[in-house]
């Protein structure tokens, strides 16, 4: 592999931002020089851990940030500085903290196995004025804006620079639509094995508030900034594919398409669901987003319970074409790198213990939900994630307990903060009570 300092003067970069993500998907960075990349890309660069979202104290050591030469990418709206993926040590150790390294654990454990997860993400976020009180467009009041050809295009200058970005950076997009809600949109870019897409994610995210922010406008990936509008999901596809390239959910022979192990892996998708929503859903206002009552377009387009589908769109997981799974759950919160990690995890769960989803429902979910007995609920807060996590011995020993500790002291000590707060809609409804 080419060392950084060698790509950095091939690319003819200045500077490089050698970055991590933290726990709660915050990207944290430092600005190096070129001329002084070769020993941080050896020694790391260093950071003090309690002043980002890492469950350490001012106590501790440094956190050494250690760069992936494989993962630079070079700012497609500032040529000459470069971006490049960190994972971290402390006291000369691997992090059990650290997300990109805890999405790389589960990728040797899909290996052993003799697969490979491959993914793509469906990252919705809304234009905002710049203070984020409202959306930034006031022609855009449809009642279904989805697809709305001249909203996409009074954004023209901003995607068709996106567009162009992800382009310069190979990521193979194809596609850019105005979403369900008025305000928010949408980029898709070609799937690829898990870690690159967690990058692509990150970035991704970095890109477009970046880019959004140089035009006077505020880009959010909030899953449900406004009540009457639909949600920021982050639709998640997935396949497993052999050791010989071959995709290992198709199977022609199987029910749509789909091979035993695609089934066994949605049924570990299934089994941890209420788990999984303390990472693929992790914020509190995400439950904001689940199960929430019509939008002014008339859908929602998130799931209310665990179950599966077909091609049809009101169910957690669907099952699009032969090829794929596609898992509804996650929002725009999502952690990018967390969020394929568990997953990974939940599903090889499955494989390995041969794990059958039960049957598949076809009805509308949203105007006919399904009985109880045959759907159970998403948990409907943060503290019921968080109870569900604490309570999944087999998805935490596949995350590593150091991990999921670490992780559920930071949330619980958020959702802790949210319910101690007194809402304006407390006042309003109860000063007089």
């Amino acid at each position: 592999m080419t060392d950084l300092a060698s790509l950095a003067r091939e690319q003819e970069l200045r500077f490089l931002l050698v970055s991590f993500t933290d726990l709660f998907g915050t990207q944290r960075a430092k600005l190096v020089p070129a001329s002084a990349i070769a020993a941080m890309a050896e020694g790391g660069a260093g950071f003090a851990g309690f002043a980002a979202w890492l469950d350490l104290s001012p106590a501790d050591g440094d956190v050494m940030a250690i760069p992936d030469p494989a993962s630079l990418m070079r700012l497609p709206w500032q040529g000459d500085v470069g971006w490049v993926a960190a994972e971290l040590t402390l006291n000369g150790e691997p992090m059990a903290q650290c997300p990109r390294r805890l999405l790389r654990r589960q990728q040797l454990r899909a290996a052993e196995l003799g697969y490979q997860l491959r993914s793509g993400v469906e990252a919705e976020f809304f234009l905002l004025q710049s203070d984020g009180t409202a959306i930034a467009d006031p022609a855009d009041t449809q009642e279904k804006p989805c697809y709305d050809q001249l909203a996409l295009m009074r954004r023209y200058p901003l995607i068709a620079e996106l567009l162009s970005g992800m382009e310069q950076l190979g990521w193979g997009p194809y596609q850019a639509d105005h979403e369900d809600a008025n305000g928010q949109f949408e980029l898709n870019w070609t799937y690829a094995d898990a870690l690159t897409t967690a990058d692509r994610h990150a970035f991704f995210k970095v890109m477009v508030k970046s880019l959004a922010e140089a035009q006077g406008l505020r880009a959010s990936f909030m899953p449900k900034p406004f009540s009457q509008l639909t949600g920021n999901g982050c639709h998640t596809h997935l396949s497993l594919w052999d050791g010989a390239g071959r995709n290992a959910f198709h199977d022609p022979g199987g029910e749509l398409g789909l091979s035993a192990v695609a089934y066994h892996f949605l049924g570990g998708l299934i089994a941890h669901a209420p788990a999984l929503c303390c990472l693929t859903n992790p914020t509190v206002n995400s439950y904001r987003r689940l199960a929430a009552p019509p939008t002014t377009s008339g859908a929602t387009w998130s799931p209310a319970g665990v179950s599966y589908t077909g091609n049809n769109r009101t169910h957690m997981v669907r099952i699009p074409d032969d090829q794929r799974l596609e898992l509804r759950l996650p929002d725009g919160s999502a952690h990018p790198y967390l969020l394929q990690a568990a997953v990974l995890a939940a599903g090889l769960d499955g494989v390995q213990r041969r794990l059958d989803p039960g049957p598949r429902h076809d009805n509308d979910n949203a105007a006919e939900p399904l009985a109880a007995a045959s759907c159970a609920p998403l948990p409907a807060s943060l503290g019921e994630a968080l109870e569900a996590f604490a309570a999944d011995a087999v998805l935490r020993e596949a995350l590593g307990e150091e991990f999921c500790r670490a992780y559920e002291r930071l949330r619980r000590r958020q959702w802790n903060a949210h319910r101690s707060e007194v809402t304006d809609w407390e006042r309003r409804t109860g000063l007089d009570g």
